[in-house]
């Protein structure tokens, strides 16, 4: 089996942890890390050294070299980069959320499906061994509750957009894959206070099968908190993203039976870039395709549309 040849496109605090999770994966994976591309030079050059690879200021001196690519960049520039990957023939991961626009997202998805290339968006939390360990026990949800809190100022925080692009898309992604329904209603308001962006918010899901999601999200908390809730007819699922568990509690003659599911916990990054290599030389669907990428940022959207318009952002 030939090398997969890979790269990665930005090189902050995320953009890192990919590149070092490529290079610990090159001999179980068979993978080459053929280099690092970051317009800030000198960063590029310490990453290189650091993971024993070519460093780039250009991703274009790239598209010739590799044959799968993380994207690591600000949000901004995800359609313009992974665009030129996809029209040169290369598989792409980009980061959530996957581009600015909705429009942005089709074009990447059509391109992908046009050249028969694998489109992965970074939605990590799929990859979460606790996420992965709760599936089996899920059974019509009825009522999810989540809370995300964080601070903007941790290593590796997103600044060019807000809370809801930046965290609450994490639990939106997941929501809908347990839901499987369209949204009916949306109801949100927005915080800002150390940005320019909304920092902290608040938001109801009211789907077309009557399943209700309450979603809160902050990125001015110094506590850190990633927890969902998932209410059933008679249990209900207690899971803690951060900290990688979970617990069951069943009703069983009036009373909640508490039980702790066991997890074999697993760095969810390495399971991701594994499941993503997996699907270039499989070519099967990612877990988050193009297609999840969109619905979930579709939906994000919608939320900040329904901030804004309905006087829903507090400065």
């Amino acid at each position: 089996m030939d090398k997969l040849r890979v790269a990665v496109i930005g090189t902050g605090h995320l953009g890192s942890l990919h590149a070092k999770m490529y290079t610990a994966l090159r001999r179980r994976s068979n993978v080459s890390l053929v280099g690092v591309c970051d317009v800030r030079k000198s960063v590029a050059m310490e990453e290189a050294n650091k993971y024993n690879t070519n460093y780039y200021a250009d991703y274009r001196d790239l598209l010739d070299k590799v044959d799968a690519v993380s994207i690591v960049v600000p949000t901004v520039l995800h359609h313009e980069i992974a665009k030129e990957f996809l029209k040169a023939g290369v598989h792409v991961l980009v980061e959530k959320p996957m581009t600015k626009t909705i429009e942005e997202a089709d074009e990447l998805i059509a391109i992908a499906e046009e050249k028969s290339l694998i489109l992965q968006v970074g939605h990590i939390e799929r990859f979460n061994s606790a996420v992965r360990a709760v599936e089996p026990l899920l059974h019509n949800p009825k009522f999810i509750e989540c809370h995300r809190l964080g601070s903007i100022k941790k290593k590796g925080r997103i600044k060019d957009v807000g809370v809801v692009l930046d965290l609450m898309i994490h639990d939106i992604d997941i929501i809908l894959g347990l839901v499987n329904s369209k949204v009916k209603d949306i109801e949100a308001v927005g915080i800002s206070t150390v940005s320019e962006h909304e920092d902290l918010a608040n938001v109801r899901l009211t789907f077309q099968n009557d399943v209700i999601a309450d979603i809160t999200a902050s990125r001015v908390t110094k506590e850190e908190t990633r927890k969902i809730r998932i209410f059933q007819e008679q249990s209900y699922i207690l899971l803690d993203y951060m900290h990688q568990e979970a617990s069951l509690y069943e009703k069983t003659n009036e009373i909640m039976r508490h039980k702790k599911i066991r997890i074999r916990k697993r760095d969810a990054l390495k399971v991701e870039l594994k499941s993503f290599i997996s699907c270039v030389r499989d070519h099967r669907k990612p877990i988050v395709s193009g297609h999840e990428g969109r619905q979930s940022l579709r939906v994000a959207l919608d939320i900040l549309d329904k901030i804004h318009s309905t006087k829903g952002m507090v400065l």
